[in-house]
């Protein structure tokens, strides 16, 4: 009896520890769900005029609707994984019918159309404010003199191109950029694995029961 207190014990921690971290991933499942529920909540109302008060707490996520002019200053984020593939992100600098600056995606630029022209007629746009891509320490600093970035970072661009810090991703544009394919704000494009994951620690869970078990009968066996 002795001799498979050792294997018992190791196979309860292990699977103790391993159902606990599933049943963690099962409560950010839940979470996360909530969260994109909200998001799909906003994303369903009927678009509002763009608002400086608007916060980031309060309005991320809000569809709203503007009309303006390109200055045909612009960023381009190199991007990939899009539904559209690789290429950049456009950020453009628009005049507002209002005076003011902001900053608006308005879709991804094929890598080879990079030195295309912009389009610079006023436009009515139909999009989604969000602050993205807050800048992380592993993001490179941007090519400023190729003018590539690598994250959308609204405090940094704004201050490039001298806006309100505010971005808006564009679903619809009218009249359309030909260059550019608009990446509109989907949910289906924010990850949730956290259902794959719980099941990998349940099945993780499962394969040590197993093989403690089947320790405990070899050790009794040799014993």
């Amino acid at each position: 009896m002795r001799n498979i207190i050792f294997p018992l014990l190791l196979g309860i921690a292990g699977c103790a520890v391993l159902i606990s971290l599933g049943t963690w991933q099962v409560q950010r499942l839940a979470w996360k769900e909530g969260i994109l529920a909200e998001i799909n909540a906003r994303l369903a109302m009927e678009p509002a005029p763009l608002s400086f008060d608007m916060t980031e707490e309060d309005d991320e996520y809000r569809r709203v609707a503007l009309q303006g002019t390109p200055t045909g200053e612009e960023l381009h984020v190199l991007t990939s994984g899009t539904a559209a593939g690789t290429g950049y992100r456009v950020i453009s600098k628009v005049t507002l019918n209002t005076g003011e600056y902001i900053l608006l995606d308005q879709g991804l630029l094929p890598l080879d159309a990079k030195d295309a022209p912009p389009q610079t007629d006023p436009i009515q746009v139909t999009g989604t404010i969000l602050w993205p891509d807050d800048k992380h320490g592993s993001t490179p600093e941007p090519d400023l003199p190729k003018n590539i970035w690598f994250a959308r970072n609204v405090p940094d661009m704004a201050a490039h191109l001298d806006t309100q810090p505010f971005m808006v991703i564009a679903s619809e544009v009218t009249p359309p950029d030909p260059r550019l394919i608009p990446l509109p704000v989907r949910t289906a494009n924010i990850k949730n694995d956290h259902l794959e994951y719980a099941i990998t620690w349940f099945l993780l869970a499962a394969v040590w029961a197993i093989m403690s078990l089947y320790l405990m009968i070899r050790t009794r066996k040799e014993a």
